[in-house]
């Protein structure tokens, strides 16, 4: 049964509280004085647990990219003179970092040397988390390890370098591996492990070391130190701490050996505690903890967050061979389009023969186009209706999401080793292909991947072409394979910045090809499902009938792909979009913090 974690992470995470000032109502307020703070396990968990709140992703879909696109795109996504430089916030906020550095300096006053070892550890991942955002974000930032005073020097000193970041980060991830307990006792499930740490290092160093692989020389984005780090060091740290995880931890594969739905099952049911999680947002039903993905993906109101046509093509045959050397693969319909490939696709979003009940109506929930902007619609995430005890409220889902699995540390180890140059075929057989096996796939094989690469990868238009070397072929398959088996996990957007791959953004976010006006009968019953004309409104009984060029635009006119947002222009300036702007008022208030480049904020300093 889950315990009193769950009761503080309602509190804690679900239901967003922000600081602990309110948590620290909970005790007497004449007694709670900070001497008297900080002296128990008790009092340390309870203020702790406002950083899963504050720092751990935990709500679906809530990432856009070149896989995924809403009905509100994001300004990520659209950049341009949608994203300026902001007058404050814009990601640059310090408030958590506080807390957990005010932690770090009162566990002196714990009494007992294993619980403040212990929080030491704690607070030390969420700060290399932290850290680890801002990075992303605006590359060189300050390092700041305690709590500051008001009129301290380093509030108005520089960012600091890059390579100093990671160096701390590092660090720090190595304390929390070394602190922290391999695992908790019963109903305190998903509380940051050894193992989380060890799998955040694996996920960290591989954005470093991949960053700088593929922006390398690109002096516009940082000023490195003439002593910093090759990208082999930060490979070589990722796939070490990928691999020592692989073989020590407990955790594993979650599979009923069903490839038709374990992938799914994997993130639909309502279950404690699969194996394969290492660090997941728990929800609750009984505690009323809930989420939206069900609604999201199955009620036109919630945002309409729809995969791409890019998504959709990176999906291999079942047999393992190339959907795009299918002849007539860029035209295909939707339902020849969908049919005989790998099965977690099906899984993933949803195809003909899928069906759902919705507020009391039932139908063929496949092709939703009241839900989707592309035609494409989600199944991840998405509860069973059977498993949901809310009667026909889709909204309140209770399933756990994950922010760590071990399914990512296996892609983590597979991709760096491919990276180093120092892949094997055994090393794809111990990672990638564990998770093929589960998804019913057949193996990838080095030798093949590397002899022949898909010229869908390699491709301008829809691939990733500066990859280069001996490695190609492989390192291009597992970015295939991590597309598909990270799907909608908020990873993605990392990854193309990580890729130098940001300008993807720009390309293939459209929806199912329809060759021009005319019925379609996607699950092949017999009868219409989508009706396109143009013209005079025909008779038919199809269930969603559109105007071209009116209810539906399609990128060649009267035919082509489906348009999701003709009114946006979507862009990506290689030169500023790999970065965050530091707001205005932070540049006023420190004229020491440089902005970063291509960002013109109207300040001379």
């Amino acid at each position: 049964m889950k315990k009193i974690y769950n009761l503080l992470m309602a509190f804690g995470v679900l239901c967003m509280v922000s600081s602990c000032d309110d948590a620290l109502n909970k005790y007497p307020l004449d007694d709670l004085t900070e001497e008297s703070y900080y002296e128990n396990a008790t009092q340390l968990q309870f203020f702790t647990n406002s950083f899963y709140s504050s720092i751990l992703p935990d709500a679906p879909y809530d990432e856009q990219s070149d896989l995924l696109i809403g009905n509100n795109p994001s300004n990520l996504l659209l950049n341009g003179s949608f994203r300026t430089v902001p007058a404050s916030g814009g990601g640059w906020s310090w408030t958590t970092l506080r807390k957990i550095n005010t932690c770090l300096g009162n566990l002196y006053r714990c009494p007992d040397p294993a619980v403040a070892r212990e929080y030491e550890a704690l607070c030390k991942f969420f700060r290399a988390w932290f850290y680890f955002d801002k990075v992303q974000k605006f590359g060189d930032v300050p390092w700041i390890d305690h709590e500051m005073a008001s009129n301290e020097e380093q509030l108005y000193a520089p960012r600091d370098s890059r390579e100093l970041i990671m160096k701390q980060m590092i660090e720090d991830l190595d304390n929390a591996i070394d602190g922290l307990p391999s695992s908790y006792a019963s109903g305190y499930t998903f509380r940051v492990t050894k193992w989380a740490a060890m799998a955040l290092k694996a996920r960290v160093c591989l954005f470093e070391g991949t960053f700088r692989k593929y922006h390398n020389g690109d002096i516009t984005l940082w000023t490195l130190p003439a002593d910093a780090n090759p990208p082999e060091y930060y490979l070589d740290l990722a796939a070490a701490a990928a691999k020592q995880l692989m073989d020590e931890s407990p955790h594993f594969l979650y599979t009923t050996n069903h490839p038709d739905y374990d992938y799914q099952n994997l993130f639909s049911q309502y279950v404690e505690d699969t194996g394969e999680f290492i660090l997941a947002i728990d929800y609750d039903y009984s505690l009323k903890c809930y989420h939206n993905a069900t609604g999201m993906a199955l009620l036109p109101a919630c945002g309409r967050n729809s995969p791409t046509r890019g998504f959709v093509d990176h999906y291999l045959m079942a047999d393992g061979s190339r959907y795009s050397s299918v002849s007539g693969w860029g035209t295909k319909s939707f339902a020849d389009q969908v049919a005989g490939r790998d099965p977690r696709l099906h899984q993933t979003i949803r195809i003909p023969g899928y069906n759902y009940t919705v507020l009391t109506t039932n139908r063929a929930m496949f092709c939703d186009l009241e839900c989707t902007l592309t035609g494409y619609s989600l199944n991840k995430f998405v509860m069973p209706s059977d498993n949901l005890v809310m009667g026909n409220v889709r909204d309140y889902s209770y399933n756990d999401l994950p922010v760590i699995r071990l399914a990512e540390v296996y892609l983590i180890y597979a991709e760096a080793k491919a990276e180093l140059g120092t892949l094997t075929q055994t090393d794809l057989d111990m990672s990638v292909n564990r998770i093929r096996k589960r998804a019913g796939m057949p193996d990838m094989n080095l030798a093949k991947a590397n002899g022949t690469p898909d010229p869908y990868l390699t491709s301008e238009e829809t691939g990733y072409p500066n990859v280069s070397g001996t490695n190609k072929g492989v390192i291009l398959e597992i970015r295939r394979e991590r597309t598909v088996e990270l799907a909608f996990e908020g990873l993605r957007y990392a990854d193309l910045l990580r890729w130098a791959a940001g300008e993807r953004i720009t390309k293939c976010l459209q929806g199912i090809y329809f060759p021009g006006a005319g019925e379609y009968d996607w699950d092949k019953d017999g009868k219409a499902d989508v009706c396109l004309y143009s013209g005079s409104r025909p008779s038919t009984g199809a269930t969603f009938v559109y105007k071209i060029g009116t209810d539906m635009i399609l990128t060649g006119g009267n035919k082509g792909y489906i348009n999701p947002r003709p009114a946006y222009t979507f862009s990506f300036d290689p030169g500023r979009d790999y970065l965050y702007p530091i707001p205005i008022e932070e540049r006023v208030l420190n004229h020491k913090l440089l902005q970063n480049p291509g960002w013109n904020d109207g300040l001379a300093f």
